[in-house]
């Protein structure tokens, strides 16, 4: 029998103002001439708060002792990082049944590549384009990253886990 879980994840960076070389990635998705993250991966914002999400459910933590062992062999994929996660999450005899994301930024425009997200992030969780919900806002620009400085993404994840 499977039971539902569900999990909160959450994570933030600010702009690279420097002009770092990497681009600007969300949800697996480049969004080209774009001001990338400041981060030591690839600073893919929504894939943290994925991971951590799943942690939520696995408790076992991705972002944190594993991230800095594959940084230390040069791997900055977050999608690594996901991976480690999902294999967890399978291990567990549990499937994604549904993610929402909520997305706070001045910048970049996120509603033009939500379909481009959707189907990146339901390939990388196995699961259908429309498990995946997503929403977009300034937040009234109350905090730095609605006033533009960086982006903060929340993550809520529902999985179907095996009953013990």
């Amino acid at each position: 029998m499977k039971i539902a879980k569900v999990a909160i994840g959450q994570d933030s960076h600010k702009f690279d103002l420097d002009g770092g070389s990497k681009p600007l990635i969300l949800g697996g998705v480049v969004f080209p001439e774009e001001t990338p993250l400041l981060a030591n991966s690839d600073g893919d914002v929504i894939l943290h708060a994925v991971t951590r999400a799943i942690t939520g459910i696995t408790t076992v933590d991705i972002l944190g002792p594993k991230t800095k062992a594959y940084l230390k062999q040069g791997i900055t994929d977050s999608r690594v990082y996901l991976q480690d996660g999902l294999k967890d999450l399978k291990a567990m005899g549990a499937t994604v049944i549904h993610l929402s994301l909520s997305i706070e930024c001045q910048k970049p425009r996120i509603t033009p590549k939500i379909p481009d997200m959707r189907r990146s992030l339901a390939e990388m969780l196995e699961t259908a384009p429309e498990n995946i919900g997503i929403t977009a806002t300034s937040g009234e620009e109350m905090t730095e990253a609605g006033r533009g400085l960086g982006i903060n993404v929340f993550a809520v994840l529902t999985a179907a886990v095996d009953t013990l």
